[in-house]
């Protein structure tokens, strides 16, 4: 029976199983690569992970990532897994710092690179990373929803991923998954669906997030471009209230997971340009089973 090496990989909570298809399942397609995230992506039955990593050959760029998400669907982009390949390309290929890593996915191309020395202590192989997305898009505020029989505004804008951005006061005491389930699956965002971000902002330059991921149907830890989607959306209100913005934003978000993730991009007449975001990404061990069990 042939075996598999796979890696645990997580950036501020978002946690991840990732596998070299070009190694290992070169004959394997979408349909097994669904399943696999099935089995071993649940809490307590498998690995356990909010979702799955394949890296793959690719003819424009260093290598392809796609991801799956728990439930087996495949998402567009994931900004915390980003930076997890980021790390785990730039670990075993012995890359320095500012060293660009290049991948594409089905939300284009995306560049990474180490923000600081790769460090080994306890077990632990992490870095700071920092990745550029592509340019975001379909920016809509203020749309109405009604939901759970209450009228309620909302903002959208895909970061590679779509997203529904909610402004909040007394962000902790927000039933997330209560509210963020009905506008995921709501028909005004049918067939694909959104992830839902609730934010509260602390300063002139933070904000606090909370978000439901689509494919995972729960709360995570942490979700990367949710992060931008937030960030852009709370430059964006501060400058229609007519208070001082430079065109250059740096936004810190504070996650559920405890990180707290920087974001800078430049707003070009209410559209955001050149978006990073930064924050630390962990190798947390690698390991290996046998190919058997799904087909």
């Amino acid at each position: 029976m042939k075996k598999i090496n796979f890696y645990k990989l997580q950036a501020s909570g978002n946690d991840f199983i990732l596998i070299d298809k070009g190694n290992f399942l070169k004959d394997k397609g979408k349909r097994y690569l669904s399943a696999f995230a099935k089995k071993y992506c649940v809490r307590k039955q498998g690995i356990g992970a909010d979702g799955l990593l394949v890296v793959e050959p690719s003819k424009i760029s260093d290598f392809k990532m796609r991801i799956f998400n728990a439930d087996g669907t495949e998402a567009e982009m994931c900004g915390n897994g980003a930076r997890c390949v980021a790390l785990w390309r730039a670990y075993f290929s012995n890359l320095g710092l500012n060293k660009r890593i290049r991948f594409n996915t089905k939300a284009g191309i995306i560049e990474a690179n180490l923000a600081s020395k790769i460090k080994e202590d306890k077990n632990l192989i992490s870095a700071r990373i920092k990745a550029k997305i592509t340019k975001p898009f379909g920016l809509i505020e203020n749309i109405p929803l009604k939901v759970l029989g209450r009228k309620i505004k909302v903002n959208f804008i895909n970061t590679g991923v779509p997203h529904v951005v909610i402004f909040v006061e007394g962000l902790d005491n927000i039933e997330v998954e209560k509210i963020g389930r009905p506008i995921r699956f709501h028909q005004h965002f049918f067939p694909q669906g959104v992830n839902v971000d609730f934010v509260e902002p602390l300063d002139d330059d933070k904000i606090k997030i909370r978000t439901y991921e689509r494919g995972v149907e729960a709360e995570t830890l942490a979700c990367g471009t949710g992060t931008i989607a937030s960030a852009i959306l709370f430059s964006i209100k501060k400058q229609k209230k007519d208070v001082k913005v430079t065109s250059r934003q740096k936004v810190r978000i504070q996650t559920k997971g405890g990180e707290l993730l920087k974001a800078n991009f430049r707003l070009n007449k209410g559209q955001a340009e050149d978006v990073w975001f930064e924050g630390k990404a962990f190798i947390v061990y690698e390991g290996q089973f046998k190919n058997k069990g799904i087909r």
